[in-house]
């Protein structure tokens, strides 16, 4: 018994077995194998491979509980013996409902089978249906509409009132009466506001009448429209003494995390970095692996719970079944999901986080290693020097990284690395990339030749170059390569450097923390300096704990509560060696702290109606449809490439994606690189020349009365954070006339 709207989504016919069992098929012979199902096939490495569990403990999941807006009808019954002749009664309790169910009936008996089914209406003598947006913010006001059916002619006053959860309060009466003089339907309204906080909120409505009853419930996501920002306390702790650090919370009550990151070796301010990574809104394939890379070393440098295990062990799946939808004919991967060509550097370091995956026992999809090993072969044999005429283009890295991944993946290609190594002029980035394909290969001799008299000294420079790169990337991807070659002597001043980097306030890409992280994590694991740890701690006023650990890393995760607004932590070094403890704190902060400001980029901002004229978005009626045009400039001799746009509205209004119709506006609408309609918020990529603009708009909707807030508006160079521009947010009312 399903739900008709579903049904109709899909034109989903009801199942006929006769059909399908007795179709004509070609004759086929099927192979396949059980190896990978055989106990002890994959030594080692099949425990890796099962689920590690513990996660059902944790009620509601780090993310904390989500709402679920749609309920579908979606009944299952049976199987049912039925005997010759005789008949079968169900009686089935339907969920709250209003609309039309299909009924499917299958049967088969003996080689024989059939189908039949039938459609019918879900009503009762009183019905109640309620809506609200998709997503509210706190403290935003809204109207919540429910309209009454009484389908029976003795129905003539209903009672009708709401319940809340502590998210949403009612700003007047909870409860209200109507009549009827006939059958039909009647619309209600109660106003309701948020809370400050975040959360999910719940709101149920019931009316009745005699003794007759309805209810409908409501389920929505209360959040926040900020992104979310951290703070970070470090110290140093000689043996024997002790650290006390009091701090304020950064966000909104309820909003607030907390982390104590204590190490034995130079920090590297992980929870931070792997904070970034993982909540980072933006989708191409570059972030997604980055997010998902580093996380495959954690348990080789830190103690891990069996709750914190699973979960990093979920994200690291989730990621090697994210790269399916960036697959393309022939084996590489585009930039983003649906591309139609290769991306060069983006699918050697996809590849790259797939085999080292692998070598930790995760499952890859079906076939998706085999063919990228074909396209890199390929690509590896046919790559020719390219003229220096982009200066973006860094032709020869790529080549030296695809060459690397090959290697690691046990197929060197020793003549194109030959012939590249044959190359005139070759960057100090290529040099050491080579050289850890050499190494990988076997050649450790020829790899030291390749890199000597190669300074590890990089230029700073911009993430447009092709391989998302910048100076401290690089220098992660040089420490990667003296661990293999086993040089600690050039490799520990390169990684107190790489620490520098990751401890400070300074921003990083998601390339290069994500390689930051992974290559220390690497040199962690080899550098022979003692790792062992003991050291007790006390958050606020509770009871003192200790924690001793042989890993060079430990991560422990505060006991913050929903109301605290400040904290204080105290912890005494019990070991014999130095540590080095940071305090990560997370949260969201109020509503309304974006400032208006351009860096390198112009932006304008204009909402117009369905004719084209400008209008002021602060007051609209319900029910106008209205389109947001958005023009980004680009003032600079640069070529700027990988621009986001966020985008995000407000509750009240609703988007129309403008890929379903066909909208006309008085500017020439750009073509984005790649877009992502959300619920709340629409994501735009592009590329913008030097000296030129692009303009991209959204249809909107002015949908449901209240008070909300509009974000401001955000667009960025993915991988230069000197290049950005923001517009101020602003509280709209949407009125009834």
């Amino acid at each position: 018994i399903v739900d008709d709207g579903l049904l109709d989504l899909t034109r989903y016919k009801t199942p006929d077995p006769w059909r399908a069992f007795y179709a004509r098929e070609a004759l086929g012979i099927k192979t396949w194998d059980l190896y990978d199902q055989v106990v002890g096939a994959y030594g080692g490495r099949l425990e890796s491979l099962l689920s590690i569990g513990g996660d059902a403990e944790e009620e509601g999941g780090q993310e904390g509980e989500k709402a679920n807006r749609f309920k579908p009808v979606v009944i299952f019954k049976g199987p049912f013996n039925l005997q010759a002749g005789r008949s079968n009664n169900h009686v089935i309790e339907m969920p709250r409902y209003v609309g039309s169910v299909r009924t499917m009936v299958i049967a088969g008996a003996d080689g024989a089978y059939g189908f039949q089914e039938k459609t019918t209406p879900v009503r009762s003598p009183l019905m109640v249906l309620a809506t609200l947006p998709r997503v509210l913010g706190p403290g935003e006001e809204v109207q919540l509409p429910v309209s009454v059916f009484a389908m029976e002619q003795n129905i003539k006053n209903v009672k009708v009132q709401i319940k809340t959860n502590d998210l949403l309060i009612p700003k007047d009466e909870k409860t209200k009466q109507i009549s009827f003089e006939k059958t039909g339907d009647k619309i209600v309204t109660f106003s309701l506001k948020t809370a400050p906080r975040i959360g999910m909120g719940k709101v149920s409505v019931i009316a009745s009448s005699g003794n007759l009853s309805a209810t409908y419930d409501i389920e929505l996501d209360v959040r926040a429209s900020n992104p979310e920002i951290s703070t970070m306390y470090a110290g140093v702790i000689d043996p024997g003494k002790t650290w006390t650090n009091a701090f304020p919370m950064p966000g909104m009550a309820g909003t607030n995390t907390g982390v104590l990151e204590v190490s034995s070796i130079p920090p590297i301010d992980i929870e931070r970095r792997l904070h970034y990574l993982i909540r980072y809104p933006h989708g191409c394939i570059e972030q997604i692996t980055s997010a998902a890379f580093p996380q495959l070393y954690l348990s080789d440098v830190m103690e891990l719970d069996e709750h914190y295990k699973a979960r990093i062990s979920n994200n690291i799946i989730s990621g090697l079944n994210r790269l399916k939808s960036f697959l393309i004919p022939g084996g590489g991967f585009s930039y983003w999901p649906g591309g139609n060509y290769v991306s060069d550097w983006s699918s050697s370091y996809a590849g790259h986080f797939m085999l080292e995956a692998e070598k930790k026992g995760y499952a890859l999809p079906a076939g998706m290693k085999s063919d990228w090993l074909k396209n890199q072969k390929k690509l590896a044999r046919q790559w020719r020097r390219l003229s220096l005429k982009d200066p973006y283009h860094q032709n020869d890295l790529e080549q030296a990284y695809r060459l690397y991944t090959l290697a690691l993946a046990g197929h060197p290609e020793m003549g194109a690395m030959n012939r590249l190594r044959e190359e005139k002029d070759l960057s100090i980035q290529t040099k050491w990339r080579l050289a850890a394909a050499y190494a990988l290969a076997g050649q450790a001799e020829i790899a030291r030749q390749v890199t000597t008299g190669t300074a590890t000294d990089i230029k700073p420079y911009t993430g447009f170059y092709s391989s998302y790169g910048s100076m401290e990337r690089d220098w992660a991807m040089i420490l990667e390569t003296l661990v293999l070659l086993n040089d600690r002597t050039n490799a520990v001043p390169l990684a107190l450097k790489i620490s520098e980097s990751l401890t400070r306030d300074y921003w990083m890409s998601t390339q290069t923390t994500a390689y930051c992280l992974l290559s220390m994590a690497k040199f962690a694991g080899y550098s022979g300096t003692s790792k062992s740890m003991a050291y007790s701690y006390r958050y606020n006023d509770g009871k003192s704990i200790m924690a001793q650990t042989e890993k060079p890393l430990s991560n422990i995760i505060l006991p913050i509560g929903k109301s605290a607004t400040e904290g204080k932590i105290y912890i005494e070094n019990k070991g014999q060696g130095l540590l080095y403890a940071r305090i990560v704190l997370s949260g969201i902060p109020q509503t309304g702290l974006e400032k208006a400001a351009e860096n390198n980029l112009t932006m304008r901002i204009t909402y117009r109606d369905i004719n084209g004229s400008s209008i002021d978005v602060s007051r609209l009626t319900q029910g106008t449809d209205f389109i947001a045009e958005v023009t980004v400039m680009n003032p600079s001799v640069l070529h700027y490439k990988d621009m986001a746009l966020t985008h995000i509205f407000p509750s009240g209004w609703e988007i129309r994606n403008t890929r379903l119709y066909d909208i006309k506006s008085p500017q020439e609408i750009s073509t984005p690189t790649y877009q992502d309609y959300r619920d709340d918020k629409v994501l735009t990529y592009f590329n913008l020349p030097r000296g030129k603009s692009k303009t991209f708009i959204v249809q909107l909707n002015a949908a449901y009365l209240g008070r909300f807030y509009l974000p401001g508006i955000f667009c960025e160079a993915m991988y230069d954070n000197s290049i950005n521009a923001v517009r101020e947010g602003q509280w709209v009312e949407v009125v009834l006339y």
